[in-house]
């Protein structure tokens, strides 16, 4: 009977999606959120793994109000795609990357709540990114597990996503451990896609003008060949020996002198 009530308890209790507040507190912060979004779902497109943004987690069952709303979060091992919210005891996996665009306004709950909770609940590396630099000189600083306590990243790399991180303008680059490679955000890729189709066009131009050079070469000889046909026929030369003396059959070398 016990088991049923809380049950029915659990099944009546309601977890909000959102809470009403801007998804960022202004425009740099929005523009790195929604860049490292989208650099890190194409990264990771095709793994088991999902990557959300400004949206719900829920890390202890049965209370609501036990909720985070990171800016960006990285979980392993579980079906890719969005959610409404995440729930850890839901899906068994907590995140493995959280990166937080703070500021002078929550740099309290940023570096003292949230580092806390992250580190108790297990996230194996928390980065926090000041666009301003209003209290973060680096702008760029993070933290991993260590036996379960929080140190200060000193090597520049996100060793769950096999990553090393650093600041570019106004947002974070990414570049791949194993290549060296920078993962594009959206605005590069689409400047990476034009420039590989202005190439193709180029390619193509090129290889069509050498068709036609070749053509217009083949054509200047054959000419040069029919010229030099007829001469030697006019000299009074046989077709038979026209045909080898240019290396053409008997039949071309008739229709030239016909």
């Amino acid at each position: 009977m016990v088991s049923q009530l809380a049950k029915q308890i659990e099944s009546d209790l309601v977890y909000p999606v959102s809470d009403g507040e801007p998804l960022a507190e202004t425009f740099d912060h929005l523009y790195v959120l929604m860049t490292t979004l989208m650099v890190l779902r194409h990264y990771l497109a095709g793994q088991q793994a999902t990557v959300l943004a400004d949206q719900f987690m829920y890390y202890v069952e049965g209370k609501p109000n036990a909720r985070v709303a990171p800016d960006v979060m990285v979980i392993f091992n579980v079906e890719p795609g969005g959610r409404d919210n995440y729930k850890i005891w839901e899906e068994g996996e907590v995140p493995s990357v959280i990166f937080e665009m703070t500021s002078e306004g929550t740099q309290d709950r940023d570096r003292v709540f949230k580092k806390n909770l992250y580190e108790q609940l297990g996230v194996t590396e928390y980065w926090l990114y000041d666009p301003k630099g209003e209290w973060i000189p680096e702008r760029l600083r993070g933290y991993r597990l260590r036996r379960d306590v929080y140190e200060l990243i000193e090597d520049n790399r996100c060793v769950p996503l096999q990553l090393r991180v650093q600041i570019e303008g106004d947002i974070i680059g990414f570049y791949r451990e194993d290549t060296g490679e920078k993962l594009l955000i959206p605005d590069e890729l689409v400047a990476a896609l034009e420039n590989a189709s202005e190439a193709l066009e180029d390619e193509s131009e090129q290889r069509r003008q050498a068709e036609e050079r070749a053509e217009a070469a083949e054509a200047r000889a054959e000419q040069m060949q029919r010229a030099a046909a007829a001469r030697l026929l006019e000299m009074g030369l046989r077709a038979e020996q026209v045909a080898e003396a240019l290396g053409v059959s008997v039949e071309w070398v008739r229709q030239v002198g016909e």
